[in-house]
């Protein structure tokens, strides 16, 4: 894959679902602690089902998300296309009441 299809596959992904979280593992079996804490966050603001992407299984993914969002480390997790952030930020967010505002929209569409 080059790295312009990688970016274009990530883009699709990215603008073609609600919520899309790029993490090491899967939502039922992280595979590190940072996807662990994005995936209970999400499921703790009422979003269980969501669109994740595994980069473990994809090395183009797994650079080509860093790039896509200039951002250097995995989890990411983007809302309605929009880039929110990595486990710190989400964290944060989510104690702040901010991130369960953002998903206000998006349970019904998940």
């Amino acid at each position: 894959m080059t790295p312009m299809d990688t970016q274009d596959k990530i883009k699709q992904q990215v603008t073609g679902n609600p919520v899309v979280l790029y993490m090491k593992g899967t939502p039922q079996f992280p595979q590190c602690g940072f996807s662990q804490l994005a995936v209970q966050a999400l499921n703790a603001c009422g979003v269980t089902s969501f669109f994740s992407v595994n980069v473990l299984e994809n090395p183009d993914i797994r650079q080509g998300i860093k790039e896509y969002a200039n951002w250097p480390t995995i989890p990411q997790l983007y809302v309605k296309g929009e880039f929110v952030g990595g486990s710190d930020i989400v964290k944060e967010m989510y104690q702040s009441g901010e991130l369960q505002k953002l998903l206000e929209g998006v349970k019904q569409q998940a």
